[in-house]
This record gives structure tokens, sequence and C-alpha cells, in this order.
């Protein structure tokens, strides 16, 4: 008897750093490229740590970012580079949390920093890494 594997649905990340369009780590440069899906926000705090941010998701702030549609292996690609995988740094958490883009909402992958690195960090108010980074 054969059995049929049906494929995942499509997994999406919110990106609002380095990987954002233009940034250094531009997601669209990556490969297997990504599908952009559109600009989104979350609620979260965000932190200057000097050539990357990382958000703290929560409270009472926004944090503004752009959500793609990614394969497992570019998945798994941005696991790596954020030090989630092959040995977790706990410098970042892997999330997924409800995120909402041009008139449709999904579940998203979101790459939190330890709030442990962030003490004594300057707070980005504006929640737009490509306002404040250089």
């Amino acid at each position: 008897m054969l059995s049929m594997q049906l494929p995942s649905p499509p997994r999406r990340v919110f990106v609002y750093g380095t990987l954002r369009r233009g940034q250094s780590n531009d997601i669209n440069r990556k490969f297997p490229a990504p599908k952009y899906l559109g600009r989104a926000r979350v609620n979260g705090v965000m932190f200057h740590l000097g050539a990357y941010p990382g958000v703290v998701l929560g409270g009472p702030r926004w944090v503004q970012g752009e959500v793609y549609e990614v394969t497992p292996d570019l998945e798994r690609a941005l696991d790596e580079l954020e030090g989630v995988l092959p040995t977790p740094t706990g410098e970042y958490f892997k999330r997924e949390v409800p995120v909402s883009w041009a008139g449709q909402s999904a579940r998203c992958l979101v790459y939190e920093i330890n709030p442990l690195f962030v003490n004594g960090r300057e707070e980005i108010l504006s929640g737009d890494w490509c306002v404040a980074s250089p």
C-alpha cells in the first residue's frame, strides 16, 4: 500500500531587522528565494544591538517588518543564521505568533531576542530597523 504524504502548509516568517529588504542579510538574496507577502507589524519592543536589532515580543509598542513565505530549506538556513540550530546559542528564540498584513492573517515565525541580551541596550522607539539603522 502506497502512502501519500500531503504537502505541509506554507511557513511564513516575520522579519524585522537585517533580513528586511535592502538590509545586510536581505532575505531576498537567500536561496531558495522566499515569496514576499507584505509589510506587517507585531507587538514588541525593539532594541539596538549594534549591527542588528533584537525584539522582545509583547508590550505596548509595535515593530515594523515584512512577511515572507519560506521553504523548509530556507527556514533551516534562517535558524542557522539566528543561532537556534544546529546548536542553540541562547541569543534568539524561534516563536510563532499571529500576524496581519494586507487584509490577511496567519501565524508567522519570529526570531525573538532572549531578554537577557538586551539589558542596558538602547530601545528603538520607532520600532523600525530600516529607520534606525545607519
